[in-house]
């Protein structure tokens, strides 16, 4: 596949002086954005290019001009690019024209993590990690350059993310209302049927790109990434309802992400409710912590704010219940490039820094019974960490109450 023409490369152009400042301040020689097949997708995006089937580096040093080395056969998508340009054909072309652009320097920023730490971070291949250091430069991970320049939030970015949110909210309770009366009118309804009606209702508030749902009753909301087999499992009353949902408004925009709980009765069973509770109160001490780290001016690395949620789970006897990340990245891409909350699955070390976004998504799961999960989103931004998702539910929804 041959990558289509990057233009002239606008988001480099724009961001090229902060970047550069950027890499003076953490102390590095420059920021090595190198891709092939696709794989890295930070590169694609930070230079507006498709996938390539030949590997090609991009220098942003902390002083001078960028250069790019590329290959002699996929010339085309480089024909905007206003700074220095070498061309390889043969690999010990390739060995050497490398080992002249990072002549002279020694730390070099790269989407790469020791010991694959973040594995989300961890995108450049082992080999290409070897030749770099062969050249005589210590590679370190980029996280904190892909925090702030990838995964980051524009002004555009966020109004769309607020109203995707309200949506999202509105067609989950809707969802529910429409769930409860069909049952109470005799009627019958599947995991499938209320996906259904989530994608539809999504399209109709304007969520009209990757929007979808996980549907789940109480014993399959134990998979936290259950997914309905067919048209999946009838609905009765008496089921507890996990109703995961995300989407965004256009392929350039960012997305929203949250799980709402409710009850196919009158009164919500006390052993559900205690459950509930337990997430929903580490969810708030996760955004407490993030808010007080705010006003006190100290910085917040995402496995801290693990920590705290999962903390409060564990005092309430349900930790071994709850078996997957506080919280997961969000921008253009619903699980994104940005720090996770995340000490279980990695550590999470990298900054949460404003601009960026991520969920806050406690969750407990016993198999062969229940599975429930709280979600709202958070950004970061400039008064402060502000959660997203409107009214983020502080008991599960009994909907046939009254």
């Amino acid at each position: 596949m041959i990558g289509a023409s990057g233009g002239d490369f606008p988001r480099l152009r724009r961001d090229l002086a902060a970047i550069q400042a950027g890499l003076r301040q953490l102390g590095l020689d420059g920021w090595l954005l190198f891709d092939v097949y696709g794989r890295n997708p930070v590169s694609g995006r930070m230079l507006g290019l498709a996938p390539m089937t030949r590997r090609y580096f991009v220098l942003i040093p902390a002083e001078g001009e960028p250069a790019a080395l590329t290959h002699g056969i996929e010339q085309m998508p480089w024909a905007g690019w206003p700074w220095k340009k070498e061309v390889y054909v043969a690999w010990p072309e390739l060995d050497a024209k490398l080992g002249a652009l990072l002549a002279g320097r020694r730390k070099i920023a790269m989407e790469y993590m020791p010991n694959d730490a973040v594995p989300a971070m961890d995108l450049v291949p082992g080999g290409v990690i070897d030749l770099v250091r062969r050249c005589g430069c210590d590679v370190v991970a980029s996280g904190d350059l892909v925090t702030t320049f990838y995964a980051a939030w524009s002004d555009d970015d966020l109004a769309s993310h607020r109203r995707a949110s309200v949506a999202l909210a509105q067609v989950a309770q809707a969802a529910f209302v429409r769930l409860a009366r069909t049952l109470a009118d005799g009627g019958s309804a599947t995991e499938g049927d209320l996906r259904d009606w989530v994608i539809a209702d999504c399209a109709r508030h304007g969520v009209t790109v990757g929007a979808d749902c996980i549907p789940a009753i109480g014993p399959n909301a134990a998979d936290p990434h259950y997914v309905p087999q067919g048209r999946g499992a009838p609905f009765n009353k008496g089921d507890v309802v996990l109703l995961d949902l995300w989407g965004k408004e256009s392929e350039t925009t960012v997305y929203s992400d949250q799980t709402w709980m409710a009850y196919l009765g009158e009164r919500v069973p006390e052993r559900v409710a205690t459950l509930f509770a337990a997430i929903r109160d580490g969810r708030d001490a996760a955004v407490a912590y993030v808010r007080d780290a705010w006003a006190a001016k100290r910085p917040v690395m995402g496995y801290e704010v693990d920590d705290v949620c999962r903390g409060v789970v564990r005092e309430r006897g349900w930790a071994d219940y709850f078996i997957h990340r506080t919280g997961h990245s969000i921008d253009q891409a619903d699980h994104g490039m940005g720090p996770n909350i995340d000490n279980l699955e990695t550590h999470e070390t990298r900054l949460l820094l404003p601009g960026i976004s991520f969920s806050i998504e406690p969750g407990i799961y016993i198999r062969g019974d229940v599975g429930l999960r709280t979600e709202i989103d958070v950004f970061m931004g400039p008064d402060g960490p502000e959660v997203t998702t409107p009214a983020p539910q502080t008991e599960v929804s009994a909907l046939y109450a009254g």
